[in-house]
């Protein structure tokens, strides 16, 4: 299959069992401060929750990244933590520090959550899905996603993102009867908004657990590997051909493989997986990552040489091209383009 002449998305074709060359490409984050006309309409809105929540512009800025390289699917616009706030917990964003919200920490703060997610918070996510899916080419996925439930509960326990998540940690140590709860409440949550995503229009969703490499392996096993399983079959559920991509930033090879092992249509890598030890792995199932984010900042020749050995790390396999983590906002435009044109040409 050649880009010229396909008829669908490369992207969902390596998710359904083809190995392609060259590789599908896109970016996490692609949608973001790194591009001049994400920042001009970014000011228009006035906030990121703002952003986030009127459809027309979370559309807009979703097909961005698309109109200016072409990408193999596009992301909506929005965040992880839209869920908590959808189930009550409150919301800020604060210029230069981040997300803040209301830390949920003992059994009153979890009684004061919503068991249902707001439509007010969530419809506008959707809307902007619908939107987007229609503005697209049929060559271009469309993917939605959510955090998953320890990753979000990270943030609601301490407020904010820390370097460990030691705030959680201790939580789930002290009260794991409580954070137990949190989880479950988080599983059921994620599940229905995902759902609601598929059915908005997206051909593929995507599971961001962030702060998975924090955890030894028994609290992986039960703060990770298994709410993920229990979203994966809430999602089969309702829609048994769903595509479901699982992104455990700094899992092992392990957990990558436990992970895989649940039936997921592929799991991302970050930068500093043994792209050698995961051959194997990708025998069985899709690979997507994992270019370092800063040596798209840094360009030049070692881009080039980084780009060429994971193509060749990669040879054979059903691969998704993309970074270990999001792009970040320094990031200069022409490094992208360079990174478009290498994988695709090579």
């Amino acid at each position: 299959m050649t880009r010229a002449s396909a008829s669908r998305s490369p992207f969902l074709a390596v998710l359904d069992g083809a190995s392609l060359n060259p590789p599908p490409l896109w970016m996490m984050r692609q949608a973001g401060r790194y591009l001049p006309e994400y920042r001009e309409v970014r000011a228009k809105a006035g906030d990121f929750l703002t952003l986030c929540y009127t459809p027309e512009l979370a559309a807009e800025v979703t097909l961005q990244p698309i109109k200016r390289f072409d990408f193999d699917a596009a992301i909506i616009f929005s965040d992880i933590l839209v869920v908590p706030h959808a189930l009550g917990v409150g919301l800020r964003f604060e210029t230069g520090e981040g997300p803040r919200l209301d830390p949920v920490t003992d059994a009153a703060g979890l009684a004061r959550l919503s068991e249902t997610l707001d439509p007010a918070r969530v419809g506008p996510v959707y809307e902007a899905l619908a939107r987007t899916k229609a503005a697209l080419r049929p060559h271009t996925a469309l993917i939605g996603f959510c955090g998953a439930p320890w990753t979000v509960a990270t943030y609601m326990v301490a407020g904010k993102g820390t370097d460990d998540q030691g705030p959680a940690r201790l939580l789930a140590l002290r009260e794991p009867e409580l954070f137990q709860k949190l989880i479950d409440l988080l599983v059921e949550a994620s599940i229905t908004h995902l759902v609601g995503q598929i059915e908005a229009g997206a051909d593929v969703v995507q599971i961001f657990d962030t702060w998975a490499g924090v955890l030894d392996p028994i609290s992986f096993e039960r703060w990770c590997l298994e709410p993920l399983g229990r979203i994966a079959a809430g999602i089969w559920a309702r829609h048994p051909e769903a595509r479901i991509i699982s992104f455990p930033k700094g899992a092992s090879v392990q957990a990558l493989t436990r992970i895989a092992a649940l039936g997921v249509n592929a799991v991302g890598l970050d930068w500093t997986a043994d792209r050698a030890s995961l051959r194997k792995l990708g025998e069985k199932t899709a690979l997507q990552g994992n270019l370092d984010p800063l040596r798209l900042i840094a360009g030049g020749a070692q881009l080039d040489e980084e780009i060429i050995r994971i193509r060749n790390d990669f040879d054979g396999l059903r691969h998704i091209f993309n970074l270990g983590h999001g792009i970040r906002p320094e990031t200069p435009i022409a490094h992208v383009e360079r990174m478009v044109e290498k994988v695709r040409d090579l």
